[in-house]
């Protein structure tokens, strides 16, 4: 048995591992061992490539084992400290900056392997397909990723780019690279010109699709920007012939292509939609009316002590969480509170719009991390029947995703997202620093109901304050 037989078999096991742990994050008990199993694949796939590299080395295998050690403990180190030191609302963002280096190895692994060919003298049609296709998708990848990271860092404004006539745009850059994509094939060892070309074309197609979507599609946005990693990751294993990295890209990105599908699905949009344009085109306003983005009506102001009040009275408690919430680190009191209400008999559960936060189960990694039961946290679809039945609703730190307007407001840019329906409760709590839009940009008409109180200031602060109070 020789190493390439020895690494293959390796290869096999490492995808078993992955697949589970795509199994096991499927559910919230059994995520801590889903991550186990990626960790374990990921660490057997690591030692089979590091001993095929030095099998196959031209190099002297202390040099080329020196190198890649180097290589690892620089990425080793960079990763502890990254993780050690990312706050939880930086999550969203950091996996957008990781998913632009996925894009970017892509690249840079299809010009390493048509150089490499190209200096052989290899006209393969195949892999130059192969070449052309891994780096359109990680140059796409690339851009984007950047700009999702610009945009959930707040380094650019949220709002989208609405260039005039952007859809045509996107469709002439994918033809032009389409055209340099023939061009490419047919000059073979010489097409360095027409893949340079697309890939400025491909660059500047990754940049305008994430700047022209809107901050209220960002959480569907990150999943599709994993989705393309994972496509991009596929194709470099496609150029570098190693089966491993083409099963594990492709597991990316079909699971993250079908994240995307239900988050789209749960928002009633359509993928396409999202990616011509998303939430928010247009003026940045409900109606694309700019005195929409005021006040629209008296609000009425509430403390501490009176939420108190009203919690002890209460039977039936939801509270729902958004990112202001993970902004404030208010999920540690927000758990006690909810602890503190069950010990008194009130009935307590959580309330999770399906894009919640900045990415994907945002809202559900929070709670976790502060150790809320798993049995009171329920989805959109799952509390709002209940809804009209509770006491008291704690809406803490969100906006768009309980905005009444996107069902009342044919207008609004918003409309026909589905919400969760806090305003059918006996009384809604809102806790919020000032009465600024959403990340949507889109004012919120529940601010104004006859069964609304706003509590201004720092969630976690106000959520300590009421602790003391009970």
């Amino acid at each position: 048995m020789n190493v390439t037989s020895v690494v293959q078999a390796v290869y096999l096991l490492a995808a078993v591992l992955f697949i589970l742990s795509l199994a096991g994050l499927s559910k919230q008990e059994t995520a801590r061992r889903g991550v186990l199993l990626g960790m374990g694949g990921m660490v057997l796939a690591l030692a089979a490539t590091v001993g095929l590299a030095l099998e196959r080395s031209e190099r002297p295998v202390a040099v080329t084992a020196a190198l890649i050690v180097l290589v690892l403990v620089v990425g080793a180190a960079v990763g502890t400290w990254r993780a050690r030191t990312v706050e939880m609302t930086q999550m969203p963002e950091l996996i957008a900056l990781l998913h632009s280096f996925v894009g970017l190895a892509a690249v840079l692994v299809g010009y390493g392997s048509f150089l490499t060919d190209a200096a052989a003298g290899a006209t393969d049609t195949v892999h130059l397909v192969e070449v052309f296709v891994g780096v359109l998708v990680g140059a796409v990848t690339f851009t984007g990723s950047v700009v999702a990271f610009l945009k959930l860092s707040a380094r650019i404004r949220s709002a989208p780019l609405t260039l005039p006539g952007r859809n045509w745009l996107n469709l002439g850059m994918v033809l032009v690279s389409v055209l340099l994509g023939w061009w490419f094939a047919r000059a073979a060892t010489g097409g360095l010109l027409p893949l340079l070309l697309m890939t400025v074309v491909a660059l500047a197609l990754g940049w305008h699709l994430v700047a022209a979507i809107g901050g209220g599609d960002m959480p569907v946005v990150v999943s599709m920007l994993n989705s393309y990693s994972g496509w991009a990751a596929a194709a470099a294993g496609f150029m570098l012939g190693n089966d491993l990295l083409i099963i594990t890209g492709a597991l990316v990105g079909s699971s993250g292509a079908i994240l995307s599908y239900l988050m789209c699905k749960a928002m009633n949009r359509s993928f396409v939609s999202v990616i011509l344009g998303g939430f928010g085109t247009g003026d940045a306003t409900a109606g694309g009316d700019p005195s929409a983005v005021g006040p629209q009506g008296e609000h009425r102001e509430t403390t501490a002590p009176a939420v108190a009040a009203l919690l002890t009275a209460a039977r039936s408690v939801v509270i729902v969480p958004g990112y202001g919430m993970a902004v404030a680190k208010a999920q540690y009191p927000v758990a006690d509170l909810a602890a503190r209400l069950g010990d008194r008999g009130v009935r307590v559960r959580f309330g999770i719009h399906p894009v919640a936060g900045r990415l994907p189960g945002h809202m559900n990694v929070l709670l976790a991390e502060a150790r809320v039961p798993y049995d009171v946290v329920e989805g959109m679809d799952e509390i709002n029947g209940d809804l009209p039945a509770t006491d008291v609703v704690l809406v803490i730190g969100a906006n768009d995703t309980v905005n009444p307007a996107a069902q009342d407001d044919p207008s609004s840019p918003i409309a026909g997202m589905p919400v969760l329906e806090v305003w059918k409760a006996a009384d809604v709590v809102v806790f919020k620093r000032s009465m600024a839009t959403g990340y949507a940009g889109v004012q919120n008409p529940l601010f104004f109901r006859e069964n609304t109180q706003m509590l201004f200031g720092d969630a976690k602060d106000q959520v300590e304050a009421i602790l003391r109070e009970l």
